[in-house]
C-alpha cells in the first residue's frame, strides 16, 4: 500500500486508504468488529477479519501521543480502518480483537500484498 509518498500523519494515510476503497470507519463492541454506518452497521468476529495493512505513528514532541491504525478487510469485502491509541492509552477492545485476529493468522505480513 505504501508508495514513495511520505506516509507521516495519520490523516495522510487515512485519505490514502481512502481513495484505495478504505471507506469504512471500524470500532469495537461486545468483542466484534463493526462499522460505524448509521444506517445499516454490520459486525464481524476475528475469523471474518483480515489485517492487510498497519501504520504506527509517534507524537514528535510528547511520546504520549503514538497511536496505530490498521486497514481491515473483511469476509464479505468491506474494507476499512480501526486505530488505537499506543501504551497507557490503547483502546483495550481494540487490543484484544486485533490480537484475536492475528493468532488466527488473519493478518498479511506487511509488504507483501
Amino acid at each position: 500500500m505504501q508508495d514513495k509518498e511520505e506516509m507521516t500523519s495519520l490523516t495522510t494515510v487515512e485519505k490514502k486508504l481512502k481513495s484505495q476503497g478504505y471507506t469504512h470507519d471500524f470500532n469495537v463492541q461486545d468483542g466484534r468488529l463493526t462499522t460505524m454506518d448509521n444506517d445499516s452497521a454490520r459486525t464481524f468476529n476475528p475469523e471474518e477479519t483480515t489485517i492487510v495493512d498497519y501504520f504506527r505513528f509517534e507524537g514528535e514532541s510528547n511520546p504520549d501521543d503514538m497511536a496505530i491504525l490498521y486497514a481491515i478487510e473483511t469476509a464479505d469485502g468491506t474494507k476499512g480502518t480501526i486505530s488505537s491509541a499506543y501504551g497507557v492509552y490503547a483502546n483495550e477492545d481494540v487490543d484484544q480483537f486485533i490480537l484475536k485476529v492475528e493468532s488466527l493468522g488473519k493478518n498479511l505480513v506487511k509488504g507483501t500484498k
